[in-house]
């Protein structure tokens, strides 16, 4: 695989920004654009935590896949009220930059998406609100509802102005963007073909809790494509190495 450190201003975000990139060897052999995983860090990491702490590089190769690798702060991949519209970068003007620059696919069934923690989150905030791009989505150790975490008084004072820098003090996020149960039930009325959807979570990890409340609510009000599976595990780098290369087989990469 190649490894290519992009750089470029992003005007949704008004910020130079990077993005990891694996491409495959052999490009010229390639009649098709890539499939490509758009795989997202979590909150305290940055777009090379996934080449750095997991073997990603070797997964794809085995399957001759792109990888994107953005990185967007401490966003929760938000359009934050006081900051920028990483929302607006991650699922309009990176796509289009990845597709204009490298052999990518645009084609839904070429195109996945998969994160850890917060990126768990950010993955299937973006299947759900695009369902008509993304054929699968995969959230490990997922940050399902960051609100609920708040209202029930788990959120540290940092975590608290987090929250406040990005929702500016909401407590509800009920029928937004952002909502990721409200999404699904809008999917499921909706018609549309749902991306297949795949979580886990570690019993360990402090999120279990609320993974195991997000699985109840999607097998009890909908009949979307989704597996959840769990195992003894917690919220580090072992596991959602472990679980990447998982989600590939699952999506059949």
């Amino acid at each position: 695989m190649g490894l290519i450190d992009f750089r470029f201003f992003a005007q949704s975000i008004r910020l130079h920004t990077s993005v990891q990139v694996l491409l495959p060897y052999r490009l010229e052999m390639c009649k098709e654009p890539l499939p490509v995983l758009y795989l997202l860090h979590g909150l305290s990491d940055d777009c090379s935590a996934w080449i750095r702490m997991s073997s990603i590089e070797r997964y794809a190769a085995d399957r001759r896949l792109a990888v994107v690798m953005p990185e967007v702060g401490r966003s929760f991949y938000c359009d934050m009220v006081h900051g920028q519209n990483y929302f607006t970068y991650i699922s309009q003007e990176l796509p289009w930059v990845m597709q204009t620059v490298f052999p990518i696919s645009s084609r839904r069934e070429d195109t996945y998406v998969a994160g850890l923690s917060m990126g768990g989150f950010g993955a299937f905030k973006l299947a759900l609100n695009y369902p008509e791009r993304f054929r699968g989505a995969a959230s490990f150790s997922g940050a399902m509802d960051l609100m609920e975490l708040h209202r029930e008084g788990n959120l540290s004072e940092e975590q608290k102005l987090l929250v406040s820098s990005i929702w500016d003090g909401k407590t509800d996020l009920t029928g937004t963007c952002d909502d990721l149960k409200t999404l699904a039930l809008q999917l499921e009325q909706s018609g549309k073909e749902a991306p297949i959807l795949y979580q886990w979570c570690g019993t360990e990890d402090f999120l279990h809790d609320i993974n195991v409340r997000f699985r109840d609510f999607i097998q009890t009000n909908t009949h979307l494509p989704y597996t959840y599976t769990e195992s003894p595990g917690n919220h580090t780098w072992k596991y959602w190495d472990w679980q990447i290369e998982k989600a590939l087989d699952f999506f059949g990469l």
